[in-house]
């Protein structure tokens, strides 16, 4: 990396002496902080912490944040994970002092509103997916999925069951096996057929009474809708199993399907995702997990419940819950960025957000499709997967280099090489919120790389002080801690 694009740590630009803030001396007697603090519990040497000026500490932030590409900043056309802009309004409304200073240890009676805020929005979320029962604790997708599959191994042990096996479709997200073994779960794979759908043949073969639950995302992750999903949801309700929607692409379908409609018996919801919560570095998250009434007992608890006098308390008394998977309540910042997404919205703004995303993402596909090859049809959901399979046998480019290279023209990448059942895979995802300007722009860059010089793609990004590192060195060695510099005697 160039120096000169460098920037210094705090602890490199340390002076000792330098202070942003003087703290006062402590107004706590002598003898009663020995009471506090016992001595042997006592640091014997200040921590070795930077010494920096106020100027030295705004300018390092502010020149890293310059360097960070945000939803504020850039274009994010990230497939599945549906990086839409997040509306300041939420933000400002998730900050007002009654919310964000309320202690999680407070009575139920001293957070009344918070908790009447909590109470409709499990009532919301079960309208949207058209099963009653919802549970907020889950702090994102992934634990969403662990704790529905907990449920259901609840369920099926108290039926005197013993399912084993769960069914996922080959193109699924890669946590919905994991979290099907962490759950203790066998995975069968189900294999794709012609169009990204599911095949039905292969399903039916290994369908057997074995079978706790499948688990599909649907729209799927090719942006595919499963048009034979009642056919699918009716083969395992036949064999006494239950069907497990993944959440992640409700953007698709909000206003126009639900979930427990086409025969789903579980759901997770990525609120952080669907209803524009910020996330991104592994969170903040919110995976509220919504299930049939015959389920809900064994959702984990407390749930937010209602008195006859119209009070609302935390209801623990849930004697067959999976027991808490969350301290507190869960991620509530986000779940009240989601609240507010809903009150603003309403239920013909929710319908108009699935019209925007599938609208936008089906003209993108037109304008890149004579350019990218798109295996799976000229129509798509929310999202769909184009292939540079043709461009890397014809001119050596990959589909990392053209994710490298957006990043030159001020656009983050699209999600690459997944789905795996696609060669060269790049999945695209506009999201409702970006104009038909910015669509142009995307498009008309897509269309620019696939004729630039693919020796100049190779090393792409230019224009940014770090181009490629070795990224399987950095998750296989990560540097976490600053070590200073040990300087010969």
């Amino acid at each position: 990396m160039d120096k000169a694009q460098s920037t210094e740590l705090l602890f490199e630009l340390s002076q000792p002496g330098r202070r942003c803030h003087r703290l006062p001396e402590s107004d706590v007697p002598a003898p009663a902080a020995a009471e506090l603090l016992p001595r042997h519990q006592l640091r014997s040497t200040p921590l070795p912490l930077p010494e920096v000026a106020e100027s030295d500490v705004i300018r390092h932030y502010v020149n890293l944040s310059t360097r960070n590409m945000c939803i504020d900043t850039n274009f994010y056309p990230l497939g599945s994970c549906t990086m839409k802009y997040n509306p300041k309004r939420h933000e400002r409304l998730a900050g007002l002092p009654g919310l964000a200073n309320l202690h999680p240890l407070q009575t139920d009676a001293s957070v009344q509103g918070m908790l009447e805020i909590l109470y409709d929005m499990q009532a919301y979320l079960a309208e949207i997916a058209g099963l009653p029962m919802v549970s907020l604790q889950p702090a994102a997708g992934a634990q969403g999925e662990l704790s529905a599959l907990l449920v259901a191994a609840a369920y099926f042990k108290e039926k005197g069951q013993k399912r084993t096996k769960v069914l996922i479709p080959d193109s699924a997200h890669g946590t919905n096996p994991a979290s099907a073994v962490i759950a203790g779960f066998e995975v069968i794979t189900v294999k794709s057929a012609a169009g990204a759908l599911v095949d039905l043949n292969d399903l039916k073969a290994k369908l057997d009474d074995q079978a706790a639950v499948f688990m599909i995302t649907n729209p799927n992750t090719c942006g595919i809708f499963e048009k034979q999903i009642l056919d699918i949801t009716r083969m395992m309700h036949e064999r006494g199993a239950l069907v497990y929607l993944d959440g992640a692409n409700m953007n698709a379908i909000l206003g126009k399907s639900r979930p427990g409609d086409f025969g789903a018996d579980m759901m997770h919801y990525n609120v952080h995702k669907t209803f524009t919560g910020p996330h991104g570095a592994g969170g903040p998250g919110s995976g509220p997990i919504a299930v049939r009434d015959f389920l809900g007992p064994y959702l984990p608890a407390p749930l937010v419940a209602k008195n006859s006098d119209g009070s609302f308390y935390l209801d623990h008394d849930r004697p067959k819950s999976i027991g808490r998977v969350r301290s507190f309540f869960g991620n509530v910042g986000i779940l009240l960025r989601g609240y507010f997404y809903l009150r603003t919205l309403g239920p013909q703004g929710l319908t108009e957000v699935s019209e925007q995303a599938v609208l936008n993402a089906n003209y993108l596909l037109a304008r890149l499709k004579d350019v990218y090859e798109v295996p799976n049809g000229p129509r798509c959901m929310h999202e769909f997967v184009a292939s540079a399979k043709y461009l890397r046998r014809d001119k050596k480019i990959s589909a990392m280099d053209i994710g490298k290279r957006l990043l030159d023209y001020g656009f983050h990448a699209p999600t690459v090489y997944f789905p795996l059942t696609v060669p060269e895979a790049l999945m695209i995802e506009p999201t409702e919120t970006e104009s038909k300007e910015t669509l142009d722009r995307f498009a008309e860059t897509m269309i620019r790389i696939q004729n630039e010089d693919p020796a100049m793609l190779h090393q792409a990004p230019h224009t940014l002080p770090i181009s490629r590192p070795d990224e399987v060195r950095a998750a296989r060695e990560p540097i976490l801690k600053w070590t200073p510099p040990q300087h010969a005697s």
